[in-house]
């Protein structure tokens, strides 16, 4: 029942009008359970449902290869002190572009220095930023005939895709690794080729620990070589012997 002011306003503003006579194309009121959430929220749910967790490779790559850049930035900064102290030609810096994944060109910097491995551990800033990979094929130059590219750094055959284009190149690898054994069969452009059909997280933890073990291997053998005594070095003359008794039986002679 309406009381005496409810009728006095409905008289003087008369009553609302039907919803077919609302006025076209005005929004209809929003309720957020009828017509679902707002679509700031439905688009952030939309890119949760469709991240996918990084590949078990890559993981390794940043995992391992932050670990040994945090491990390395102290040699790696009394290495490029060295360097700048002695003025290479050049820089401390070797740049070179380097063909990557889906033949991205980059530039490689390293130090320009073989000590102490010093030049590849350089690289590990590109590891951990995912230009690099810690085992891959060789990098290589986008002028180099086995990179698929040409030197413009376009892919050389647009309708078939390189099979270095597939995976990033590395900091060592299976031909790193292989290259000394002066085998027929252990070709570099073979073995990178075969690490390309078979790489896995297991093949790489293989390599890597091939890559440690064998420079260690070499210098363990290095230290015995040295500390082996020669016969020349060596008396084999039994104790208590002299010099006089020597004399004395070359004179009876």
């Amino acid at each position: 029942m309406q009381t005496q002011g409810q009728r006095g306003s409905a008289r003087r503003y008369g009553p609302p009008p039907p919803r077919s006579a609302r006025r076209k194309g005005s929004p209809p009121p929003r309720s957020a359970g009828r017509y679902g959430p707002p679509p700031a929220l439905s688009a952030v749910r939309a890119r949760v449902r469709q991240w996918e967790p990084p590949p078990a490779k890559r993981v390794l790559d940043l995992t391992l290869g932050s670990a040994l850049l945090t491990l390395a930035t102290p040699l790696l900064a009394a290495g490029a002190v060295a360097l700048a102290a002695r003025r290479p030609p050049g820089g401390v810096l070797a740049r070179s572009p380097r063909v990557g994944l889906d033949g991205h060109v980059f530039v490689l910097r390293s130090l320009r220095t073989r000590r102490l491995r010093l030049d590849l551990l350089s690289r590990l800033p590109y590891v951990v930023r995912g230009d690099l990979s810690l085992v891959g094929p060789e990098p290589l130059a986008p002028d180099d005939p086995r990179s698929g590219t040409d030197p413009a750094g376009t892919s050389a055959s647009p309708g078939a895709r390189h099979w270095r284009q597939e995976l990033k190149p590395g900091l060592t690898g299976l031909a790193q690794i292989r290259s000394r054994s002066g085998m027929p069969w252990d070709e570099p452009a073979l073995l990178d080729q075969h690490y390309a059909e078979h790489h896995g997280v297991r093949l790489d933890l293989a390599i890597l620990a091939s890559a440690v073990h064998t420079p260690l291997r070499e210098a363990t053998r290095g230290l015995a070589r040295r500390g082996r005594a020669r016969p020349s070095d060596t008396d084999h003359r039994p104790s208590g012997y002299s010099t006089a008794e020597e004399v004395g039986s070359v004179g009876t002679d």
